[in-house]
């Protein structure tokens, strides 16, 4: 059992280090390959974060324990944008962008409903998973060339910014990357193991162990890269990484994860679990939308959403 605990305890500070690393290099690289700090949030830090689901999704498929599988995606989704953006708010009140209303959520809400779509018939097959996957490329490809094309019109308005940019050592950045995405993964593992294992000891099913404590684990990253990212006013990878992660989560970790290992998925969660997911997915469209930014109010509704979750799960 104090084991278990210490697991946990480690896992979370290696995770807050992580997600300060990981900051800090995605916001110099998105700067050397002059793209916005939104579209790094989007990609690199959201892939780095989903890693810990991602993980966590393969190792259930091969163990044959679909429930895991699936209650982590849609408990992580739930978690980052409930739990993560809502406790992110209520700290540091966050500014919406343009770009996140009119590509990042409708991205995400078209991600959702394809999962709710594809899980109807009880299974998500390997073609299913093909088009989650090209899709999200195809997206990913639109995001990049947009933004480099917008930073290349700013830099032709404005000389200063490229002797800024210059200065950047570009290999010290992808370090600073790739500590923050080993600190990440080993303290998921760690959170990961040590909170399973406190769960089953006291017997909790693998659906509620899986949507509850994994996923609040793989959720870590993104809650640690949040406040941090925040704390820093580098509000659009704060934005950006949670909508990113959640596409990720469903178009990549799911999409991958299906085409090596059928993904079984049970009525109850398809009719109760995953339209919570989407509930939350559309609730969050006006918050963005009220004021350009997600404040401290609308923070609190997206806590006192997760606590009723949760409360309702058990």
């Amino acid at each position: 059992m104090w084991w278990d605990v210490f697991l946990v305890i480690i896992g979370l500070i290696v995770l807050i280090a992580g997600g300060e690393f990981l900051v800090k290099g995605a916001v110099g690289i998105a700067a050397k390959a002059r793209l916005s700090t939104l579209v790094i949030g989007m990609t690199v830090v959201s892939f780095g974060t989903s890693a810990p689901e991602l993980l966590v999704s393969l190792k259930a498929a091969f163990l044959e324990k679909p429930e895991i599988t699936i209650g982590n995606v849609i408990g992580s989704n739930i978690a980052n944008l409930a739990l993560v953006l809502g406790l992110t708010a209520v700290i540091f009140p966050i500014p919406v962008s343009r770009n996140s209303i009119q590509y990042d959520w409708p991205m995400m809400m078209l991600s959702g409903i394809l999962f709710f779509l594809f899980a109807l018939d009880g299974v998500i097959v390997w073609w299913e998973g093909l088009i989650l996957i090209l899709i999200l490329v195809a997206f990913l490809v639109y995001l990049i060339s947009n933004s480099r094309k917008s930073n290349k019109q700013l830099e032709d308005a404005e000389v200063s910014p490229n002797e800024i940019i210059k200065k950047i050592n570009i290999g010290k950045q992808f370090l600073w990357l790739t500590i923050g995405c080993i600190g990440l993964y080993f303290g998921a593992v760690w959170l990961i193991d040590g909170a399973s294992s406190l769960g089953a000891k006291l017997g909790l099913s693998d659906h509620v162990i899986a949507i509850t404590i994994v996923a609040f684990g793989t959720s870590v990253p993104e809650l640690a890269t949040s406040i941090i990212a925040a704390y820093k006013q580098e509000m659009d990878i704060s934005v950006g990484n949670l909508i990113g992660s959640n596409i990720f989560n469903i178009m990549a970790v799911l999409g991958i994860t299906a085409l090596i290992y059928p993904i079984a998925i049970n009525e109850a969660v398809v009719y109760w679990d995953m339209l919570w997911m989407l509930a939350i997915f559309i609730v969050v469209f006006p918050m963005m939308l009220i004021g350009a930014k997600i404040g401290r109010i609308s923070g609190s509704i997206l806590l006192a959403a997760y606590c009723t979750y949760i409360f309702m799960l058990f």
